[in-house]
């Protein structure tokens, strides 16, 4: 969500509520945890639940699959080692699922908003180390900005994200993915359509969707059940290389590398945290949202938790993190929100990136068209989230103002999104979800506030 994609996954589903009576103020709708949410019934694994430890390994390793790819190509880009990536994922999961108390069900894998800047800074300085400091920075700026919000508090959260920005924002996430999604889907690695990946993106989309529509524990595994069945009938397509599975070792330590500080490379680096912060901050609306919780109160500590794994990726060599909307998304299908599972997903990347070369290798040896399968549905998912706060919410669109944000920002966060644009403010870029947020802050702050009913009625008579 907000991370621009080059290639690979993401997912979620549309979460009906049963919610009745006037909405509550602020940008979080209540819904009871465990409310029954969609046509079908299926099991709602709560934040606080447990399951066994049977049904939480798969869980736990769907989760860690749906941010692999996403994960990989960020060090790939960088010039930093993708296994490194993987670790620092699974240490910065756990680090964030202890600092917010085990209390917010988020996983955290590579920032694509980092990019530009590491190569910028690696070009300018001639070695990654010196990059590595600023990521290092960029994660004190993530917990410096988590201490100014625990002392000024979040009340401002309502004033500056009423139910239409945050929902219209989800759009922005969702819809904005839809370029990746079906490029991932219909090309294989070439920028041409290719017939072999389309059909297989096909196959892998249709067990998506028969799986998560059954229940039991089908219905909690779709994702990672329709990644199997893509595998294999790629495998048939020829779209599998094993070659690099093959030569991988089955033990092995990735190659930690430690920071040089450089005061240029934190210049170009650390500052771009700060529209990092907006991602995270739409993130955190989104699962709250699909879980039902009011998250506003823990946004000091989230930030901190992000900023502690990026501090700590930064020493080991690793890129800045941040919550992914992947794992959104797989919640929003499966409705399991635990954040036992997360720990599960924490362990596996850290025992896959940090000491089994050859299990990395076999995950990222998933072709491409089978992520897009999966992502076709679970983009549109996070976008149809969106839509239902603005029905759950009672967002009126007879009101101008409501009318005006929410076109606004869908339209541009989504052009800016499908089409790669990015606003340029000196060494930095601006992506599309974070502009877009930013224009409906402004639009939100200096349009005239709603008239009551009553009072719109008496001055039309």
């Amino acid at each position: 969500m907000g991370r621009h994609r080059g290639v690979h996954h993401l997912f979620p589903d549309v979460l009906v509520s049963a919610h009745e009576g006037p909405a509550p103020p602020g940008p979080f709708l209540q819904v009871k945890e465990g409310e029954c949410m969609a046509h079908h019934e299926r099991e709602i694994i709560g934040v606080d639940d447990r399951v066994s430890v049977g049904r939480a390994i798969p869980l736990g390793i769907q989760h860690m699959m749906s941010m692999f790819g996403s994960t990989v190509l960020v060090p790939v880009l960088t010039g930093l080692n993708p296994n490194v990536a993987i670790m620092c994922s699974g240490i910065g999961t756990i680090c964030y699922l202890l600092v917010t108390h085990n209390k917010i069900p988020s996983y955290l894998g590579s920032s694509f908003a980092f990019i530009s800047p590491i190569l910028a800074a690696t070009a300018a300085t001639g070695s990654i180390h010196t990059a590595l400091s600023g990521v290092v920075v960029a994660g004190l700026v993530f917990l410096a900005t988590a201490g100014i919000i625990k002392l000024v508090g979040t009340g401002w959260l309502d004033r500056l994200l009423p139910p239409v920005l945050v929902a219209s924002v989800m759009v922005v996430i969702g819809v904005g993915l839809s370029a990746t999604a079906a490029k991932m889907a219909l090309n294989s690695s070439t920028d041409s359509f290719v017939a072999s990946g389309a059909i297989v993106a096909a196959i892998t989309l249709v067990a998506a969707v028969v799986f998560s529509s059954m229940g039991g524990l089908v219905g909690t595994l779709p994702i990672l059940l329709a990644i199997i069945v893509g595998y294999i009938a790629s495998s048939f397509f020829r779209l599998v290389d094993f070659s690099k599975v093959v030569s991988a070792p089955w033990i092995g330590l990735p190659p930690i590398q430690a920071p040089h500080f450089d005061p240029g490379a934190v210049a170009l680096i650390a500052p771009v945290a700060i529209v990092v912060v907006i991602e995270h901050i739409g993130h955190l609306l989104a699962v709250g949202e699909i879980v039902g919780k009011d998250y506003r109160e823990m946004l000091p500590r989230s930030l901190a938790g992000d900023g502690l794994s990026t501090l700590i990726s930064g020493f080991l060599g690793g890129p800045p993190t941040t919550t992914y909307a992947e794992n959104i998304g797989v919640m929003s299908v499966t409705r399991v929100y635990s954040t036992q599972v997360f720990w599960y997903a924490a362990g596996f990347a850290l025992l896959v990136g940090g000491f089994c070369p050859k299990l990395a290798a076999f995950i990222n040896s998933i072709p491409v068209p089978v992520m897009g399968g999966v992502s076709l549905l679970l983009f549109g998912l996070i976008a149809s989230n969106g839509l239902r706060m603005l029905v759950t919410n009672h967002v009126d669109f007879d009101e101008n103002r409501n009318l005006m944000i929410a076109s606004v920002v869908i339209i541009l966060g989504v052009g800016m999104e499908t089409s790669g644009i990015s606003i340029p403010i000196g060494s930095y870029t601006l992506p599309g979800m974070a502009t877009s947020t930013l224009v409906g802050i402004i639009m939100n702050l200096i349009l005239p506030p709603a008239k009551p009913k009553n009072e719109a009625v008496d001055s039309q008579k």
